[in-house]
């Protein structure tokens, strides 16, 4: 199949196609690829602009430097938006590959976007990152932000990311009369979830 009907099966109803489309565009050496996914990040189509999205996270971490720039860069928050999600799914499709210092500095800043579409993403593309480097990000946005949302995702996200410093902080915001009362609840289910998947989690991985 070639490159543009691939492009084209993006936009399939169909999410078994569009995802068999996808592997195959990500796995094509071709220079053109990644700047047409990322032309497509402003699509008012939502299935091809999310298809796009999820084909630039297989792709990989070649994609991390323009998709940077354009969630830092862009006036459109519709592209900055997506750019960050193409980031989380970078850290899903590739996990084992340890994400660049251009894409943690990247989410660093994305975090204090105004538009809550891009913050709260960047939240969650550092909990799917999940390194202890991630962790130190988000506590630090935690400390510093006076974003009630912000800072209830970055609580909510404390309780999924495998890092022992979670259960501390976690409890440690629950302990603060100073944080509000709706946070201090988001800490209070993250605590739970982090207990359980650290007490189900096999001997040995901490």
């Amino acid at each position: 199949m070639s490159i543009d009907a691939l492009f084209e099966q993006l936009k399939h109803p169909n999410p078994h196609l569009r995802d068999r489309a996808m592997w195959e565009l990500a796995e094509t050496k071709d220079e053109t690829i990644i700047p047409r996914l990322m032309a497509a990040l402003d699509e008012e189509e939502t299935t091809y602009r999310r298809a796009a999205v999820k084909t630039l996270g297989a792709v990989g971490h070649d994609t991390v430097p323009p998709l940077v720039d354009a969630m830092l860069n862009s006036d459109n928050v519709t592209v900055r938006g997506s750019a960050v999600k193409a980031l989380a799914q970078v850290a899903i499709c590739h996990p084992d590959i340890p994400f660049s210092a251009t894409g943690m500095q990247g989410l660093t800043q994305a975090i204090h976007d105004d538009n809550p579409v891009v913050n709260i993403a960047a939240v969650m593309a550092l909990g799917e990152i999940a390194t202890p480097e991630a962790f130190d990000i988000l506590l630090e946005a935690f400390k510093t932000t006076d974003n009630i949302a912000l800072s209830v995702t970055i609580a909510n996200t404390f309780g999924s990311i495998k890092d022992s410093r979670g259960a501390e902080v976690l409890q440690a915001i629950i302990d603060d009369e100073s944080v509000e009362d709706y946070v201090r609840e988001s800490a209070v289910s993250a605590l739970s979830r982090l207990e359980l998947v650290m007490k189900n989690q096999p001997p040995g991985n901490t």
